[in-house]
């Protein structure tokens, strides 16, 4: 008997066409990830699929790559529909379709979400894109509007379902599972699996094939180192102060509560020398992209968002994700952290509990599978000697 490990797959054997494979090398994917590894044969097999995966994993990639594969470029028709619960991540995924599209002459996708106007989204449907990516309520409005046909629909994806469930979107979802065509291809993906995304599986997958990456080596949290301090409220700022002073930060997503406390908490930060925005449901769509693109390119290095406004936010800059006020469920804690440790870089989750929250830690522990390590407010002195060693960097 061999001790020789099987050697990891590469793209090449996972039955994909050469024009994605090119894209793709040219692109400098090497080694498939665990979930496109899994995912991508079954959905060129033609299976429907069921995957539990965090943010992070290479999800985009592993479903976006075989219906690619599946399009017929000279049939101008929407041939696939992905759904997504935020705008910000309907851009990215359209990005990444674009470009893994890059040898299919011809391909066209659009992204459909609200606070853009109608009459252009009009158009390019009535000109057949191939891929449509959209919002729950976007599209909706579009099929009351009969402006998308469902006529040559051969996939239906569904990113982040249980985001989608979690912000009110089940009869929409059950909307356009009635209305794509029978023999549908359809993919569902989520980084938890509460009831509601069983019961959207059961009632309309065929029995889906079931990918499952939560725990194990296999899962993004493992990239994540997670620490708690324990800091009364009104000590919350300079605490954070303290660590943005000893912490290598690259960029940070600060987590709060309200709409409010994000732009109040933002501008204290400015008012402290730190490059620092909110990003919250109050800016208008063209503001918020402007926010994500200035973090992105590095002229932001903290934003300070609530958690509706940051679903779907994937810049692989963020090195850490601060928890300043406590999620209010474990669903919500996974989604928050797996905004950093992607694309196998490490990340540092940091939460803050006062006192009384302490009680909710063993509930995260659980959800995450991992200890969430305690930790000591940085001393002065720690404080002094990270600021001389930063200037030193500086110089």
């Amino acid at each position: 008997m061999s001790d020789t490990a099987p050697a990891a797959p590469q793209f090449a054997d996972l039955g994909l066409p050469a024009p994605l494979l090119e894209a793709l090398n040219s692109l400098g994917y090497e080694t498939p990830s665990p979930i496109q590894a899994e995912a991508i044969p079954t959905l060129l097999a033609g299976d429907d699929l069921l995957g539990l995966a965090q943010t992070g994993t290479g999800k985009t990639a592993a479903f976006a790559l075989p219906v690619l594969a599946g399009i017929d470029v000279s049939i101008r028709a929407t041939q696939a529909l992905i759904l997504t619960p935020t705008r910000e991540l309907a851009l990215q995924v359209a990005e990444a379709l674009q470009s893994y599209a890059q040898n299919m002459r011809g391909f066209s996708v659009l992204a459909l979400y609200g606070g853009s106007p109608f009459a252009p989204q009009f158009k390019a449907l009535e000109r057949g894109a191939h891929v449509v990516v959209a919002t729950p309520g976007r599209l909706t409005d579009h099929m009351r509007r009969g402006s998308i046909k469902f006529d040559h629909m051969r996939y239906l994806v569904l990113d982040e379902a249980d985001e989608m469930l979690k912000m009110g979107f089940a009869d929409d979802l059950d909307a356009v599972f009635e209305k794509v065509p029978e023999d549908t291809q359809k993919a569902l993906f989520s980084a938890t699996m509460p009831a509601g995304v069983r019961t959207v599986a059961r009632k309309h997958m065929r029995e889906p094939k079931e990918i499952r990456l939560h725990s194990g080596k296999t899962s993004s949290l493992d990239t994540i180192t997670q620490k708690v301090w324990e800091v009364a409220n009104h000590h919350k700022l300079d605490a954070m102060t303290r660590l943005l002073e000893v912490e290598p930060v690259e960029a940070m997503i600060v987590f709060v509560r309200t709409k409010i406390a994000s732009q109040e908490l933002s501008e204290r930060l400015e008012a402290r020398g730190f490059a620092a925005a909110a990003l919250n449901g109050d800016l208008s769509q063209q503001l918020r992209e402007q926010v994500v693109d200035r973090l992105k390119r590095g002229l932001l290095d903290i934003v300070v968002a609530t958690d509706v406004a940051a679903r779907g936010l994937d810049v692989e800059r963020i090195s850490h994700v601060l928890n300043y006020d406590l999620p209010h469920d474990s669903e919500s804690y996974v989604h928050r952290i797996g905004r950093t440790g992607r694309a196998g870089r490490s990340g540092t989750a940091i939460l803050f509990v006062t006192p009384r929250e302490r009680r909710m830690l063993g509930m995260l522990e659980k959800a995450t599978g991992q200890k969430i390590e305690q930790q000591a407010l940085p001393t002065a002195d720690a404080v002094r000697s990270g600021r001389l060693s930063k200037l030193a960097t500086r110089l």
